[in-house]
């Protein structure tokens, strides 16, 4: 899945439009790299998104195209800011 529509999913950023320009902004990292929006990501991949001054660091659990509010949390595991 494409990183952009996974962090709208996930619900780490709203809006799959928002996540797009973290992705181009070179606000998103896929294992370290910095990714593109079209870039793929994988279950065991670690996200990291830059918020301002804040970083916040996930694993990707689960993937999946269509999910409930309640179920969004279940698609990551939060991670120790490093």
């Amino acid at each position: 899945m494409r990183i952009d529509k996974y962090l709208k999913n996930a619900r780490i950023i709203k809006r799959r439009t928002v996540a797009k320009d973290a992705c181009d902004g070179g606000r998103v990292k896929i294992n370290g790299k910095t990714a593109k929006a079209g870039d793929e990501v994988a279950v065991g991949d670690i996200v990291e998104v830059q918020f301002g001054n804040r970083k916040q660091r996930v694993r990707v659990v689960d993937i999946k195209d269509n999910v409930q509010k309640r179920g969004a949390e279940d698609l990551y595991e939060m991670l120790p800011e490093d």
